[in-house]
């Protein structure tokens, strides 16, 4: 883990945004399409510690991202190209476009500057979305990466960030994924080799720190 002080370096709250990964009623919420996934987010305590996290940026002036995955009720321009997908088709709980499933869960709470960027296709939340131009636009240069799964869409957006030049910092304890041993796993053999890895205290620590003046 970084120290107190590298940390801080890389969490600039001018060069930072903070990306919620499908943390939406549909995935993470009660009646979730995937109650597994959904369990561990909760009982982990990931979901709380997104919320936290989100609530500190919203303090800080750290900008927020909340990407969310839906599809069109006719299904028009969704893919077909994977089992995920097939198999999504068949859910009880479907997230579409305009309904409660695609809705940011609680406790995370969404205020009017933060962006809601929807994908219609694919399995990353900045690939083929707005994401990346907001990014550019916003100046960032850390993107803090939280939410579900560490399965499929956190790595996607981890990887991304990293191809297209950003800082990608992973949250620990503010992802989940399915079994819950495979979170671990996947942060120490994977994420833990392009992405700096810190817990929701340490940055929390580091969003407290006052504001620079002239920050909005």
């Amino acid at each position: 883990m970084p120290s107190y002080e590298q940390l801080s370096e890389l969490i600039d709250p001018e060069g930072t945004v903070l990306l919620t990964v499908e943390c939406q009623q549909g995935v993470v919420g009660p009646e979730s399409a995937l109650p597994e996934l959904a369990r561990a987010a909760r009982t982990s305590g990931a979901l709380a510690n997104v919320a936290r996290l989100v609530a500190a940026a919203h303090e800080s002036g750290v900008q927020v991202i909340h990407a969310i995955a839906e599809r069109r009720p006719d299904g028009r321009g969704a893919n077909r190209n994977a089992r995920l997908f097939r198999a999504a088709e068949r859910l009880p709980v479907q997230q579409l476009s305009g309904t409660t499933a695609v809705r940011v869960a609680p406790p995370i709470e969404v205020s009017e500057e933060d962006f809601v960027v929807r994908r219609l296709h694919g399995l990353s939340p900045i690939q083929g979305t707005e994401v990346d131009a907001l990014l550019r636009n916003l100046g960032c240069r850390t993107l803090v990466v939280t939410g579900v799964s560490a399965n499929v869409a956190v790595p996607n957006a981890v990887f991304d960030a990293v191809n297209r030049g950003y800082h990608a910092l992973v949250v620990t304890d503010a992802i989940a994924g399915v079994p819950s041993d495979y979170t671990p796993a996947m942060i120490r053999h994977t994420l833990a080799l392009v992405a700096t890895l810190a817990t929701t205290d340490e940055v929390l620590a580091c969003l407290g720190r006052p504001r620079r003046p002239g920050r909005a």
